[in-house]
């Protein structure tokens, strides 16, 4: 930006104060940019609206990006929770990885996320449709242990349970509705 003279900031305002005047009480809202000086903005001129915005981490398109690596981050997950950013949300495949016996486990990076106190939104569970082939993009982390369309529901519960996310996007609410509700997951 700036488009026709409205400038990153604006744009930032304007979200919020679009949701001021619709009175959309602050901890109903969950703002989302892959643009950290937007979460950042929020934080600082906005901080009840801030304290829940989440940063959506495109880290993972620099050249060098490693999971396994977080510490090579640039702000690392701590100096990420020093500037005030409290939720990250990273592409699936960045959270898991798989150990020496090719089970799903969480990835150095979703432990870095958590040991600095960063709560965690992850996107986007049925992206890559039938998982029959592996999966895709979402699911790269992981190929060689996704076989069946079923394991949808075992990343789900890996996520939840040791990746301790806070939320999922989905393409079909369905499914993590469903998880959520057997599991007594709010």
């Amino acid at each position: 930006m700036p488009y026709q003279g409205f400038s990153q900031e604006q744009y930032a305002q304007a979200l919020i104060d679009d949701y001021k005047i619709m009175r959309i009480p602050a901890r109903d809202v969950f703002p989302q940019s892959f643009n950290l000086n937007d979460v950042l903005y929020w934080i600082r001129n906005e901080p009840e609206f801030g304290k829940q915005a989440v940063y959506l981490d495109d880290r993972y398109l620099l050249k060098n990006f490693n999971p396994a690596k977080p510490e090579e981050l640039k702000p690392t997950m701590q100096e990420l929770y020093q500037l005030g950013v409290r939720y990250i949300g990273p592409p699936i495949w960045v959270l898991l990885t798989l150990n020496d016996r090719n089970q799903i486990i969480p990835s150095e990076y979703a432990k870095a996320a958590k040991v600095a106190g960063l709560n965690i939104i992850t996107w986007t569970l049925e992206r890559d449709g039938p998982l029959v082939n592996g999966g895709a993009w979402y699911h790269q982390s992981i190929k060689g242990a996704i076989n069946n369309d079923g394991q949808t529901f075992e990343v789900l519960d890996i996520l939840a349970q040791q990746v301790g996310v806070k939320g999922v996007f989905s393409d079909w609410p369905a499914t993590v509705t469903y998880y959520a509700n057997c599991m007594g997951l709010q």
